[in-house]
């Protein structure tokens, strides 16, 4: 694979169907059902639909990844040389973690369990990419259709015409269409079922703060993850080629009307990513690769993203700004991408993302477990759980020369294994 003006093997983001990143391919062993994460009723909410009074962070939150990952504000262990972090950053929660090592080099308020919007569509893709050839093409039906709710955002699926799976993933990614999630819910057997694939395959990443209602991020009661869950959940997506491809794809023609005895039409659709296509003035941020941003009434802005520069790749999530404004989320994840790239290598790290439960780490540690009463949303203990580990890292995601995958069903040894010296505090 070629590499980019800017030093990216990661593959910066062109206007084609066809970007990539090189992130590794691994595979990921069969989900295991456990315990679902639940979280309270958002707080009442104003005119305009906002909460009436931004709630303040849990006191304690789950420490899966690290026990500084629990506390609320902001963590960071600075060395001498490091660069101080932005100042100007209103996110809720955020979190910037290094995509190979899985460190989490800086964090706030990373369990804070809040709406997620159209970020949830990664967990979806991640969960169902798997199951559905791409080459499949499926007839709409409006059975399909139902349950898109009202103000959805849209690709543009039309009942009675046909379109193929790879239509509707570009679809999910590109627009964030509700509809095209809605039609690959049916195709897995119901939008029902989805919801619990999908809350299987969040436990089995270990995203416990994640809690499943609807597949595509629409507004609901009780439907959360959190800024840590996310960045776990899209480090698990980006080790598959066709996530990849999608997340990575700034452009590409989407079918249209489709008319017997007459050619199908054809319209471009443009990946709602300001840090990959430019758009609203925000400028595209270097080595970009993806991956998915949300914006609904109850999460306010929300968006993980992934970006390489020389060989180092990092995943940041920002999660409901208060700062206002269209561009606020992406102009405080370009401020962490900035700042990681800079403090690589001169922090400490405050926790790690850890691996999938049955990913193989003997003996090096062991899966996170469930907990009850666990801080929701708002703060209050809801009656499911969170979660807490006891520290195993995440997966080695180097390129081979060539541009060749390496599948690696091994994940690499905790930090907390290599030395009490090195142990995460």
């Amino acid at each position: 694979m070629p590499s980019s003006s800017s030093g990216c093997t990661f593959t910066c983001v062109s206007a084609k169907t066809t970007a990539l990143t090189v992130l590794t391919a691994a595979l990921l062993a069969p989900t295991v059902l456990v315990a679902p994460a639940h979280a309270a009723p958002p707080p009442p909410a104003d005119g305009k639909g906002r909460p009436a009074k931004a709630p303040a962070p849990p006191a304690s939150m789950s420490t899966v990844g690290g026990s500084l990952l629990g506390q609320p504000g902001t963590q960071v262990n600075l060395l001498p040389g490091a660069p101080a972090l932005p100042t100007n950053l209103t996110g809720r929660s955020w979190i910037v973690a290094d995509a190979e090592s899985g460190e989490v080099l800086a964090a706030n308020n990373a369990h804070w369990r809040l709406p997620p919007a159209s970020t949830m569509k990664m967990l979806f893709a991640d969960t169902l990419l798997p199951g559905l050839p791409k080459e499949q093409v499926h007839k709409v039906t409006d059975q399909d259709m139902e349950g898109v709710g009202p103000g959805s955002s849209l690709v543009g699926v039309k009942e009675d015409h046909e379109y193929s799976v790879h239509d509707l993933w570009l679809g999910v990614f590109l627009r964030s269409g509700n509809d095209a999630v809605h039609v690959l819910s049916a195709m897995n057997g119901g939008v029902e079922k989805t919801v619990k694939d999908m809350q299987a395959h969040a436990e089995e990443l270990q995203a416990l703060d994640t809690h499943v209602v609807s597949p595509d991020g629409y507004d609901a009661p009780e439907q959360v993850s959190s800024a840590y869950d996310l960045t776990l959940i899209a480090r698990s997506g980006l080790q598959k080629k066709d996530f990849r491809e999608y997340c990575g794809t700034a452009s590409a023609k989407f079918p249209g009307l489709q008319e017997p005895g007459k050619p199908r039409d054809y319209f471009e659709i443009q990946n709602t990513n300001r840090l990959m296509t430019g758009a609203g003035g925000i400028s595209p941020y270097k080595g970009i690769a993806g991956v998915k941003n949300g914006n609904t009434t109850m999460a306010g802005a929300t968006f993980t993203g992934a970006a390489q520069q020389g060989s180092r790749k990092l995943l940041v999530t920002v999660m409901n700004p208060d700062a206002g404004g269209a561009n606020s989320v992406y102009q405080e994840t370009a401020a962490l991408f900035d700042w990681g790239f800079a403090a690589a290598g001169k922090v400490k790290p405050v926790g790690e993302l850890v691996p999938p439960k049955s990913a193989d780490t003997s003996p090096h540690g062991s899966p996170a477990q469930s907990h009850e009463n666990s801080p929701s949303a708002d703060g209050a203990v809801p009656g499911g759980g969170a979660g807490t580990a006891l520290g195993v890292a995440g997966g080695a995601l180097a390129l081979l020369a060539g541009g060749a995958y390496a599948v690696n069903r091994r994940w690499p040894r905790s930090r907390r294994t290599r030395g009490r010296d090195e142990e995460l505090v």
